[in-house]
């Protein structure tokens, strides 16, 4: 009896422990891959502040992690960044920032699933209850019977691009789908690492010598 109470709790730890997030779709231009010195995140619109900005620091967190020197453009620039500028000034400023590559995020869809889930009736021997209708009905029935009830699910469409600033030239695009995400905390952890991983194993990105402030080798410390 008590492992057969246990598995419905192992069942949601497992299903707590899966990503919410997967790549649907991503694209690698014929540009060799560079290792970049500075990178933008940018967050565009379709999101709200807070998430934006989880966003943001989630990819620019596990850039990191690779080796890259990377920085959220709400930090870097605010929010109204490159606003009513040209390519132009756009591009003197990344450069001038010392920027030479620019990774973009942006919501592209979202939409929202309710469904119904019916009840169930599982059986139960309470023999003991069985001599009397009213015992067995009342202490059986609503052991055993689960109502129905609808829930709803929301799907995340998101694409993020890079762009060289130099070449102006996109050299990689991914499109993602996030599937009822428990916060937009846990959202952001799961992109970036999603986003990072992706790019590695496309050869968008290679890991770069982490070096730590003493200048020595972080990665043999």
């Amino acid at each position: 009896m008590n492992t057969i109470k246990l598995l419905p709790v192992i069942g949601l730890i497992f299903l707590g422990a899966c990503s919410s997030s997967r790549v649907t779709h991503s694209w690698k231009s014929e540009f060799p891959a560079k290792n970049y010195n500075k990178i933008l995140v940018i967050a565009l619109s379709g999101t709200d502040m807070f998430t934006r900005q989880k966003m943001e620091d989630h990819l620019v967190g596990d850039l990191s992690n690779q080796g890259y020197n990377a920085t959220s453009s709400l930090k870097e620039f605010g929010a109204k960044a490159f606003r009513q500028m040209n390519e132009e000034a756009v591009l003197d400023k990344l450069q001038n920032s010392g920027f030479d590559a620019v990774i973009t995020i942006v919501l592209l869809d979202k939409e929202k699933e309710r469904y119904y889930v019916p009840g169930r009736m599982n059986y139960s021997p309470y023999a003991f209850y069985y001599h009397r209708f009213w015992g067995y009905y009342t202490t059986i029935y609503d052991r055993v019977y689960t109502p129905g009830y609808y829930i709803t699910n929301t799907k995340y469409f998101w694409e993020s691009n890079l762009f060289d600033v130099s070449s102006k030239e996109l050299i990689y695009s991914v499109q993602t789908e996030s599937f009822d995400p428990a916060s937009s905390e846990m959202l952001a952890h799961e992109y970036g690492k999603l986003i990072v991983k992706d790019m590695v194993k496309n050869q968008v990105l290679s890991k770069k010598e982490l070096v730590a402030k003493d200048g020595h080798n972080a990665e043999q410390q």
